[in-house]
């Protein structure tokens, strides 16, 4: 088999498509996922051990495959001749290699272009704070981030530094300037990335993925010390990340990041992507305000009463995330039974349907 030839044409399918995945499994037809649901590619033949290997070996180089065979995890970039890029992560299931690799697209949407509400835009506009996109994976979050990244780099002069693991969308220079750090090829770790930021004289930072109490605590004391940083968590919505920030921590340091998230953060926002009736996707959402009222929550320990808050600050900008769901339903993008299924209380938005 030419497995240059055949990536290239599973790639095509992919784009073509406008797949959001590609699968390379053992045993498998060659996958992809559009709109969410996975589609064998029937025509091509069922993988081997033998082929998944050799596809990772191209996708990777013969030096970090030989370096993937003894830890048996990778995350990397690849980017096609002809500028696609990927972000791809490579694994061993039952003996045999597979590789997964998401689509990002080069065009960087806006914040408009992406269905999303024009107040995420003031959180751009910020020069200090803490502000965070949180969702499960495959939900948009680093799109949403790019767009933020983005309008920065169109409107300001500033210092932007992103840590990624690996890089996903590669911004050009406008205003800003703009420097993107690849852990493992551009440095060791988050931790380490993010201590030396502190002497790169930064203005803004996009942290790729919050792992672990070290990054935490280094990305809230970025944003106290006078510097506006993105970042990202897997959680599902306001009040659960920020009791999952805070848990990270030993006993005897959390009262400490808590005043910190308190004074530092400038609001949460968690979305989702629906499958839309007539096809595609649409964006459902949540955000949270990080007014007085929320940071004395957070000091408090009394973070079980925020969705309350979210429910009933609209005045403020607020959005809860079953409002958002029936407002949805009311236009036609989506079924009462999807909005239901992705409800975190459905027997509140069932009053509002």
């Amino acid at each position: 088999m030419d497995y240059s030839k055949k990536l290239k044409k599973y790639i095509n399918v992919l784009v073509h498509e406008g797949g959001s995945d590609l699968h390379i499994s053992a045993d498998f037809h060659p996958t992809i996922r559009v709109d969410g649901s996975l589609l064998p590619m029937q025509s091509e033949p069922v993988l081997t051990k033998k082929d998944t290997a050799a596809f990772a070996e191209l996708l990777m180089g013969k030096q970090a495959f030989k370096n993937f065979l003894t830890v048996k995890e990778a995350d990397f970039s690849y980017q096609t001749k002809d500028g696609n890029r990927f972000r791809c992560n490579a694994f061993f299931q039952r003996g045999a290699i597979g590789v997964v690799m998401r689509f990002i697209p080069k065009e960087i949407k806006t914040v408009e272009e992406l269905g999303l509400p024009p107040i995420l835009e003031t959180f751009a506009r910020k020069q200090q704070g803490f502000f965070l996109v949180v969702g499960p994976v495959g939900q948009g979050k680093t799109t949403t981030l790019a767009a933020l990244i983005e309008l920065i780099n169109q409107e300001r002069a500033e210092h932007i530094v992103t840590i990624e693991d690996p890089i996903e969308y590669v911004f050009e220079p406008k205003m800003s300037l703009i420097d993107q750090r690849e852990v493992r090829l551009d440095t060791a770790n988050f931790r380490v990335a993010l201590r030396s930021a502190f002497r790169q004289d930064i203005d803004v930072l996009l942290v790729g993925e919050m792992r672990g109490p070290e990054t935490m605590a280094a990305a809230v004391s970025a944003a106290e010390t006078g510097h506006l940083v993105f970042s990202t968590l897997h959680t599902n919505d306001a009040a659960q990340t920020i009791n999952r920030i805070i848990d990270s921590f030993p006993a005897n340091q959390q009262e400490q990041i808590r005043l910190q998230l308190a004074s530092a953060l400038l609001g949460i926002f968690s979305q989702r992507l629906l499958p839309r009736i007539g096809g595609g996707r649409v964006p459902a959402y949540e955000l949270l305000i990080a007014n007085k009222a929320v940071a004395n929550l957070i000091r408090e320990k009394r973070t079980h009463e925020i969705n309350t808050v979210i429910e009933t600050g609209a005045k403020d900008g607020m959005i809860d995330m079953n409002h958002s769901l029936a407002e949805l339903v009311a236009k036609g993008e989506i079924t009462p039974e999807t909005a239901m299924q992705y409800s975190l209380n459905p027997k509140l938005l069932d009053k509002l349907l």
